[in-house]
């Protein structure tokens, strides 16, 4: 009895000497945070947290995209997601290259430099794209005048609505100033005019050969250029194809 005793005793001890050592090994550990989506706002700061969490709009953005290559396979819009990303580079090249400080220093930040404002160019650039998209490619949405009209209006308004809330954002929360947040924003509207020539000028015109190459057709890549209204084809096309397959359905049962 008083050798089991002292064997649960020494198993207690071992269990407490690991369970110090773990805590001096975790003291040890240096934690730090994901700061590609830590926004920092003033505890008590209402308007803060609303800006804070707008200012995570550009990884909305990207998410969308991704959504959209995997399950739609168009050129433009991988093409467009490309712009973005070239953005992003063209943006980290040039803060490296002016090395202009944020305005409030921060420990846990990204990268140190702050200008331009990437969050600005991000948004500015995908607005921008929005806007010449709708204008020049976005036509013949509907037959009602007053509602494509109407839905440009809004595809624009709230494009320009979140560049605007995410350029405010990084000013109020300090993350930037206003002129690396302006600068930001002219870059973002330059590149994105830049890409969009690239892409309808260039790019477009070469998309059906590129479908039709071997590596387009195994990963279903497809070009919907020339379809005016992509959402009203593939309704259409779907209601027709489900009417067609009901009907052969219903005379195999009969039979």
């Amino acid at each position: 009895m008083y050798e089991i005793v002292k064997c649960k005793m020494a198993t207690l001890n071992v269990d407490e000497n690991y369970f110090h050592d773990s805590i001096r090994n975790n003291d040890r550990k240096e934690w730090v945070p994901l700061t590609l989506t830590l926004v920092e706002y003033q505890r008590g700061d209402t308007i803060g947290k609303f800006l804070a969490l707008i200012s995570l709009a550009p990884f909305g953005i990207g998410s969308g995209f991704i959504a959209l290559i995997l399950f739609r396979r168009d050129l433009h819009t991988i093409t467009f997601f490309l712009g973005t990303l070239c953005s992003e580079a063209l943006n980290y090249v040039l803060k490296h290259i002016i090395c202009e400080t944020r305005p409030l220093r921060r420990e846990d930040v990204f990268v140190e430099y702050g200008m331009p404002s990437s969050h600005a160019q991000f948004v500015w650039f995908f607005a921008t794209y929005v806007i010449y998209f709708v204008f020049i490619k976005l036509h013949h949405m509907n037959n009602n005048t007053i509602i494509e009209n109407l839905s440009k209006f809004l595809i624009i308004s709230s494009s320009l609505l979140m560049a605007v809330l995410v350029s405010i954002s990084r000013i109020y929360l300090e993350y930037h100033t206003i002129w690396q947040v302006l600068w930001g924003a002219i870059v973002g509207i330059l590149f994105a005019t830049f890409w969009f020539a690239l892409t309808y000028l260039i790019l477009t015109p070469l998309f059906p050969q590129i479908v039709s190459w071997k590596i387009s057709e195994m990963l279903l890549l497809r070009d919907t250029t020339l379809i005016p209204n992509v959402l009203w084809f593939e309704y259409t096309n779907t209601r027709q194809e489900v009417r067609a397959r009901s009907r052969k359905l219903v005379s195999m049962k009969s039979q």
